[in-house]
């Protein structure tokens, strides 16, 4: 299984430790990831405030230009990212007047995009091009009594809603704990927005959905979350000190990427998992599991 990878920016900064763990998980599921040449930021959630939705969009097509002569799949982790760029192909794919238009600008950097691929979210195509049953035979660590909040944000699966999983009550990444041996817990906020990039202009707004989120996954007995989106691990995470001080509280919630836990249960190269890249340490909920610092 080929695809084209957009690891896109967070995966460069905030989001290390997904992208190793990505490509550790993928290579041990034997799908083969490569990653789009000279690749650009797919201008998310800002660019279209500032710039307006056509030129974000004509920034976002430019790797989808990049990626189609190879004809794979383009398989993105970040979930902005992947909103952007998934948006961006529909309208290559529904709209001829944009199409034509955004081949125009695109055709100044001398490419075109003809809308003839398939955007996909990482956690999608665990499920169902690689499936729980493989994933499953995969573990060597099961993590047997690790209860999990699996937090999916408000992205992933609303960015093309009905593309896959449900929209409001998604269960893909609940599948995939239990396939790892772990047990999802009831999480009624798992599709919650969590502030997203709001967190540099109204921190409150962010500290807010925090604490309820949290406070959710702590409420249901959850030991760690578990997410597929950069922003929504880094909101929880980074700012869940911000939080115990506005709201008096004293979480201390690991906030992992997924492939993380994937990379833990296949036990897989310790450096891959990037643990000593969390700022709420994970030690403590996997210390049953053999894994210390």
């Amino acid at each position: 299984m080929k695809y084209s990878l957009y690891p896109g920016c967070s995966m460069e900064g905030t989001a290390v430790p997904y992208l190793k763990s990505i490509e550790v998980v993928a290579e041990a599921l034997g799908m083969h990831l490569e990653e789009i040449p000279d690749w650009n930021c797919c201008g998310a959630t800002i660019a279209s405030g500032v710039v307006g939705d056509f030129t974000q969009q004509v920034v976002a097509a430019r790797n989808l230009a990049l990626a189609e002569p190879k004809g794979y799949d383009v398989l993105v982790g970040c979930s902005s990212c992947y909103f952007s760029l998934a948006l961006t192909n529909r309208r290559f794919q529904t709209d001829d007047h944009f199409r034509q238009m955004a081949n125009e600008a695109l055709a100044a950097g001398g490419l075109r995009y003809n809308g003839t691929l398939r955007v996909r979210q990482i956690l999608e195509v665990m499920i169902n091009d690689i499936g729980l049953d493989k994933i499953a035979a995969r573990v060597k660590r099961p993590l047997t009594g690790l209860k999990v909040a699996g937090y999916v944000g408000c992205q992933t699966v609303r960015a093309v809603p009905w593309e896959f999983d449900d929209p409001e009550d998604p269960v893909f990444m609940d599948k995939l704990i239990e396939a790892l041996g772990a047990t999802p817990v009831k999480f009624p906020m798992k599709a919650k927005c969590c502030g997203s990039s709001q967190a540099l202009t109204a921190t409150d707004i962010v500290l807010a959905a925090g604490n309820d989120i949290l406070q959710c996954a702590l409420d249901n007995g959850a030991q760690m979350l578990v997410t597929p989106c950069p922003m929504c691990q880094l909101n929880l995470d980074a700012y869940q000190g911000m939080v115990n001080q506005q709201f008096g509280k004293n979480f201390n919630l690991p906030v992992l990427f997924f492939t993380q836990l994937m990379a833990i249960a296949f036990d897989l190269p310790p450096a891959a998992w990037a643990l000593k890249n969390m700022i709420v340490s994970p030690y403590e909920a996997l210390a049953p599991f053999g894994i210390n610092r």
